[in-house]
């Protein structure tokens, strides 16, 4: 796990939805659970990327722009999405956003390495950056940077799962026409949410048709239909596509308490995700997985419990949904944020879903979302759209 006090100073202000007490209290409660005493769990320390890093993916104008900013936050820059209501500039942002990007890239240098097998880097997933622009609070894309650096290093093939509720764009963009990078991202609707984008007939550049894959779920989709979709889509898709790494970014904002979102999942439904993309990779790529955490707003309720569900999941150290969270860690965020914790790590939802087998129901607004998808990009991987 990567990780070190100074991502914290990734803040655009004190009133910012993407404050960095979400990672504060991620990682407080990660280690009053006790997830971060596990044998096989090391934690290492991000670097600052370096101009030749972060260029893998973004271009030297916007790189001088974001130093611009940085050293002047009074200066703006719109026409690359910096000093906007989404970005405002902040001394220090270039230093902030390229540790963030740094940190995958050592992450999936542990990979390459084989110094480990799986790596997290919850303070990353910054998957709005695109290469000449910031856009939805990301600046630099470090996810894009994890996959670069895998695909620099000799890896033929990579798989990109984004599970926040906003539509994965700069990552998107960023792969559009490379075949080694399959990008799916599974998100609200871009007919209700930022950025308006990631529809099901969005599969990708001319040279790589089919290396995009864009599952819009409606608002108000909840666990079980979320869960339906994922499972009609994505083991399938993977599967055919045989990546040697999964990369994967876990942004928690479609839970039903964020307030920036319509998608109305539980933190259990969450953390079934990463238990399920963990599966994946032991199936497909010998467990070799780099998870980013991502979008999350609800920053003392769900962030903390979700990502330390994660961890924990990477780390092969699940945490049971009826855990209590730690009494301290309850009293820190009340006496320190004024906010009431819930009693457990789940939400005790009913996670129960209707597996595709099942049947296609064309009344189901779900359904049509999943097989839009499918019907796009199945055969392109020899795959049928209503039956595999």
């Amino acid at each position: 796990m990567v990780w070190d006090e100074k991502y914290l100073q990734y803040k655009f202000s004190d009133y910012h939805p993407m404050h960095p007490s979400r990672l504060e209290l991620t990682m407080r409660l990660s280690q009053e659970l006790g997830v971060m005493r596990g044998a096989n769990l090391e934690v290492a320390p991000p670097t600052v990327a370096a101009d030749n890093e972060l260029l893998t993916v973004h271009s030297q104008d916007y790189l001088d722009q974001v130093r611009r900013v940085s050293q002047d936050p009074t200066l703006q820059a719109p026409d690359y999405g910096l000093g906007t209501e989404d970005d405002p500039a902040f001394a220090g942002m270039h230093e902030a956003s390229a540790r963030l990007f740094g940190g995958s890239l050592v992450a999936a240098e542990a990979i390459v390495q084989q110094k480990a097998v799986r790596a997290v880097n919850f303070a990353g997933g910054m998957h709005h950056a695109a290469r000449e622009k910031a856009s939805g609070f990301c600046i630099y894309n470090d996810a894009a940077a994890a996959i670069q650096y895998l695909l620099d290093q000799g890896v033929q093939r990579v798989c990109y799962i984004d599970v926040d509720a906003h539509h994965g764009d700069g990552t998107e963009s960023l792969f559009w026409d490379e075949e080694r990078v399959l990008t799916i991202s599974i998100h609200e609707s871009g007919m209700s949410l930022f950025p308006g984008t990631g529809f099901a007939n969005e599969i990708g550049g001319e040279r790589a048709r089919g290396s995009a894959v864009n599952l819009a779920l409606p608002a108000m989709t909840g666990d079980a239909g979320w869960m339906r979709a994922y499972h009609a889509v994505v083991p399938q898709l993977v599967k055919a596509f045989e990546p040697e790494v999964i990369v994967s970014q876990h942004g928690c904002d479609s839970h039903r308490d964020d307030d920036l979102t319509n998608l109305k999942l539980s933190v259990d439904a969450q953390r079934q995700v990463a238990l399920d993309i963990s599966q994946l990779a032991d199936e497909v790529c010998e467990g070799r997985w780099i998870a980013t955490g991502g979008g999350g707003y609800n920053v003392t309720a769900v962030v903390p419990r979700t990502w330390s569900h994660l961890i924990a999941i990477a780390a092969d150290k699940p945490v049971p949904l009826r855990t209590y969270v730690p009494e301290t860690f309850r009293r820190y965020v009340l006496e320190t944020y004024g906010k009431a914790m819930p009693y457990l790590m789940g939400d005790d939802a009913e996670l129960w879903w209707r597996n595709w087998e099942i049947g296609y129901d064309p009344a189901d607004p779900v359904d049509r979302s999943i097989i839009a998808t499918r019907k796009e990009v199945f055969p392109l991987y020899g795959l049928d759209p209503w039956f595999d």
